[in-house]
């Protein structure tokens, strides 16, 4: 699939949702208006849409909202906050823009906006993330340049979605922080990503702590590994390492690679043990 470009970019289309002089502002009843569909804010605070709505109540909606003609009433493009403010304080309708907008500008303002302005949690950054990459077929890199951060950014947000489902709702209600659960993303076990998350929430453990956690797990699996590695030795290349620690009393590593080459490895542990292994050698030898 070719690339595209971003729509106009998000220089061009923010601007687009300021209010001018020649913009009229209608009264559009609370029923005709619906949300967003692209909108990848999943969570509204309700404390913070209250204040809205005791605002609301006293002055009265100050910023039109914007939204675009559609089959069936209005959709909103900017201003949901606005608006459920004013369903909330039994508003029968809101001051509104209307403007057009493709679906491509609509979803673009939609994801691009919230990121940029940071209204988002983690879980819908890391979503709305994905969702520019896979519609407009974009690269981790050319991403990071449209929305205006590094790529290593737009990676650790990435790296979410490879969390459990309830580690990601742990992260959607900020009962787990962002340096939390990008601890244990880089774990392959579910199960033990899902365990250290719970374990952390009950303990209350800091970022650090928890990295310290999953660096000893990670530790004590290679160690694991290396010993299963051990154990399926050729057998007879165990009798020999043995028979020659016997002899030459050090350590004896025979390493077998491809082709049936290898090599022999004595391990000495001061000159004097050098001396003595080739004192050895060269009576094995002559």
């Amino acid at each position: 699939m070719s690339k595209r470009p971003l729509g106009k970019g998000l220089d061009a289309l923010l601007p687009a949702l300021s209010i001018n002089e020649d913009d009229k502002v209608v009264e559009i009843p609370l029923a005709q208006l619906r949300a967003n569909p692209y909108q990848p804010r999943r969570n509204f605070n309700d404390e913070t849409i209250q204040e809205l709505a005791d605002s609301i109540k006293e002055h009265g909606v100050i910023q039109p909202i914007i939204v675009r003609s559609v089959l069936k009433g209005y959709e909103i493009i900017a201003g949901e906050r606005r608006f459920r403010a004013s369903q909330k304080c039994g508003m029968a309708t809101v001051p509104a823009v209307i403007k057009k907008f493709t679906d491509q500008q609509v979803m673009e303002i939609a994801l691009i906006e919230n990121v940029q302005r940071e209204d988002l949690n983690a879980m819908e950054i890391a979503i709305a993330y994905q969702a520019l990459i896979d519609q407009f077929s974009l690269t981790q890199e050319e991403l990071s340049v449209k929305v205006g951060k590094s790529r290593s950014h737009i990676a650790n947000f990435l790296r979410l979605l490879q969390l459990p489902e309830e580690v990601k709702n742990y992260v959607s209600r900020g009962t787990l922080s962002m340096g939390h659960a990008k601890a244990i993303a880089g774990l392959k076990d579910k199960k033990l990503m899902k365990a250290l998350a719970d374990t952390a929430i009950k303990e209350q453990w800091s970022v650090r702590e928890l990295e310290e956690e999953v660096k000893k797990l990670e530790e004590k699996s290679d160690s694991k590994k290396a010993k299963q590695k051990a154990k399926r030795k050729d057998p007879y290349i165990n009798e020999l390492e043995e028979t020659l620690r016997e002899t030459y009393r050090t350590t004896v590593k025979i390493r077998h690679g491809s082709s049936n080459k290898g090599k022999i490895e004595l391990l000495y542990y001061s000159k004097d043990d050098l001396d003595r292994l080739l004192e050895l050698l060269q009576g094995k030898t002559s």
